[in-house]
């Protein structure tokens, strides 16, 4: 197989042949496609959005289901990760069967339909594959290294500026949504997106690196409508270690 017919596969693989440009944009695709596979494996390295066959499949947590406590209680993470998640992962796959049923009927009277519902649940299955990823228990969250940490004040003016920032704008988001901090290939720089609907809103060519669900079945057992008390406390289980290889990969795409 050619390199460039294996990085195809690794791209079905990981969905992002298909959903991708959702996230990422469809600017940054070729850039992608580009890339070496060992790359690919080290930005999705934990990200098992399908299986050999295509389809969706719901990832393992790589963590027990209390290792967030107490930011984040065992009931929560159960019901977010084997139902809210997993629901996600059903609707892609509907989505693509449906999609592949017009495309061999020619019936395409419901695309933009079932268009949405693979934008809607395939952007829904990546952001939440990143966000599990994203958190660890507290004794293992630690801080930025040196290397994420001088990126962040580079292009925010420090850490806790950027933390100042990422909190208000996953508080503020109207509805549910999340707060995200991305890389920007095409401008090399960090940013912070506040997505209301995460099949809508994004800046093409942002690949997301840590992201805060604000959905309220993130936190609504354990916090009620305290949002701020939620956003604020998962600081102290972020890996860091994730988010500063989601960068260096990012950056090596881009």
């Amino acid at each position: 197989m050619s390199n460039r017919s294996s990085r195809r596969v690794f791209l079905k693989q990981t969905s992002l042949g298909a959903v991708g440009a959702a996230l990422v944009g469809t600017p940054m695709l070729s850039a992608i496609a580009d890339a070496k596979p060992s790359v690919l494996a080290m930005l999705y390295q934990t990200d098992k959005l399908m299986d050999d066959k295509g389809k969706y499949v719901l990832p393992d947590l790589p963590y027990a289901k209390d290792a967030l406590e107490p930011v984040i209680d065992k009931a929560t993470v159960e019901f977010h990760h084997d139902k809210h998640h997993a629901s996600y992962v059903a609707g892609a796959n509907k989505a693509e069967e449906n999609l592949q049923k017009a495309r061999d009927t020619g019936d395409f009277a419901l695309v933009k339909h079932w268009e949405r519902e693979l934008a809607f649940h395939g952007s829904g299955h990546i952001l939440h594959t990143i966000y599990w990823t994203n958190l660890t228990s507290q004794a293992k969250s630690g801080k930025p290294n040196a290397e994420l940490e001088k990126a962040l004040t580079s292009d925010f003016g420090g850490v806790d500026k950027f933390k100042t920032q990422l909190v208000n704008a996953s508080i503020s988001v109207e509805g549910s949504g999340w707060g995200i901090l991305a890389y920007h290939a095409l401008t090399k720089k960090l940013t912070v997106l506040q997505t209301e609907k995460h099949q809508d809103l994004t800046v093409w060519g942002a690949i997301p690196l840590l992201v805060i669900d604000v959905w309220e079945h993130a936190y609504y057992l354990k916090y009620q409508n305290r949002r701020a008390d939620y956003v604020n406390a998962i600081f102290s289980i972020i890996n860091w270690d994730n988010v500063a290889e989601r960068l260096d990969a990012a950056r090596k795409i881009g």
